[in-house]
């Protein structure tokens, strides 16, 4: 995989696989000024899915800083309850993976969010 948009391919192909409702591209509401597109949206299930690739330009504390954001535009979605941040770090570029995961997964506010590092 070469960048993200390989790696939202492929998880778009599996999330399929589990339901037949995925939305791409949905329109998160405006956080501190600005707005974004989140990568997946399971209405039915209430769950969001981002995608992120770790590289040389987006390593711990930047993939860090862009799911704080993130996480904070989700809490605000009606559709979404639930989460799940997927950092794919073929080349072992997060140095703490745990880390990261325990940092930002759990509870905030009414959102429940899971980060995973894979492969480990």
């Amino acid at each position: 995989m070469s960048d993200e948009y390989d790696v939202q391919d492929a998880l778009h192909a599996l999330l399929r696989c589990v339901t037949d409702d995925v939305r791409a591209e949905e329109v998160t509401p405006s956080y501190a000024g600005a707005s974004s597109r989140m990568d997946f949206l399971l209405k039915q299930h209430e769950v969001v899915v981002e995608a992120k690739l770790a590289s040389e330009r987006l390593k711990d504390k930047q993939i860090g800083e862009e799911l704080i954001v993130d996480i904070q535009r989700y809490r605000a979605h009606p559709h979404c309850k639930s989460l799940i941040c997927l950092v794919y770090d073929p080349r072992g570029i997060i140095r703490n993976p745990a880390g990261l995961e325990n940092d930002l997964s759990g509870r905030n506010g009414n959102l429940d969010v899971r980060v995973l590092v894979v492969p480990k």
